[in-house]
């Protein structure tokens, strides 16, 4: 296993975390990502994308900005309950990792 597969889930919830705040598309994603040392091409975000949307979490619509059709993606209700559950499981996870020294060692 590389490390990268390890954060498959990480990214999965950063994606349904930006979607529960406002509606988004591909390219935004993959820079918002970037900023978290997440790189991400546009073969791996959007077949992860189409995932989330075909299991339900994600809805997705064409839009137009600025002369520019975009695939935009909203949370859905199920999408939003599994987002929820999702966070108090990392909360605990994140608890037990850094509660025996507060390192990530």
């Amino acid at each position: 296993m590389t490390d990268r597969d390890l954060y498959a889930g990480l990214i999965r919830l950063h994606v349904l975390h930006h979607a529960a705040g406002a509606p988004i598309y591909g390219q935004e994603m993959i820079e918002e990502l970037a900023h978290h040392g997440y790189k991400l091409s546009p073969g791996t975000l959007y077949p992860l994308l189409h995932g989330l949307e075909k299991k339900g979490y994600l809805r997705s619509t064409q839009a137009v900005a600025d002369g520019v059709r975009r695939r935009v993606y909203r949370i859905t209700p199920k999408g939003k309950r599994a987002f929820a559950a999702a966070k108090t499981k990392v909360k605990e996870l994140f608890g037990e990792i850094f509660h025996d020294d507060g390192s990530a060692s």
